[in-house]
């Protein structure tokens, strides 16, 4: 009997880390977890020739789970889309897939998979997790601010990578007095309520 148990156990503590990633009918009524793609945002700034640029991506896959009543529970993924991008112009656009920054043929999705939701207080928590661009991968800590409007929840947040971490801009450009090193990403993403049953 205690060997049945200890494997029950052992079942159980591998199958909690896939609660969010894409097992959404184990959520209970009340998690937000039906992401609306139409809403998310994706965007950018950064610094050339210290001139503030703005851009945004145009295709995300957000699977999130969140639950008010466990908020520490909760999991985020993104796939972002790297061909979707908007630097502003369609010269930009053709130069930043290429090979010395993003090089989307041989890496056409970055990825952020969370690995803790602390709360703060209030609408106000703290999101870490790993952070995959261009193969490689670094941890990232954001504050996200939740605002819940029924049954709709707004997820907005963001912080400050530095593009040389990733290889964005090799070569010439990796010169950061033509182009500053740090990015600034925001992200707005709404998730409504699974109904009750």
């Amino acid at each position: 009997m205690q060997g049945k148990k200890i494997l029950a156990a052992t079942i159980l503590s591998l199958a909690l880390p896939l609660v969010g990633m894409g097992a959404h009918a184990a959520q209970p009524a009340g998690t937000f977890d039906q992401v609306q793609p139409a809403k998310n945002r994706i965007d950018f700034v950064f610094k050339q020739m210290n001139v503030p640029v703005k851009g945004h991506f145009k295709k995300a896959k957000v699977d999130l789970v969140f639950d008010p009543a466990a908020p520490a529970n909760s999991t985020v993924r993104l796939d972002l889309d790297l061909a979707s991008i908007d630097a502003g112009s369609a010269d930009a656009n053709s130069e930043v897939v290429g090979k010395p920054w993003f090089d989307i043929k041989s890496f056409p999705t970055a990825t952020f998979v969370s690995s803790s939701v602390k709360p703060l207080g209030g609408d106000r928590y703290e999101m870490t997790g790993k952070l995959t661009i261009k193969g490689k991968t670094r941890d990232v800590t954001t504050p996200v601010t939740v605002t819940q409007n029924g049954n709709t929840a707004a997820f907005d947040g963001g912080f400050t990578l530095k593009r040389l971490e990733f290889a964005i801009g090799d070569g010439s450009w990796s010169d950061t007095s033509i182009v500053a090193d740090e990015v600034k990403v925001s992200f707005h993403v709404e998730a409504e309520r699974r109904a009750a049953k």
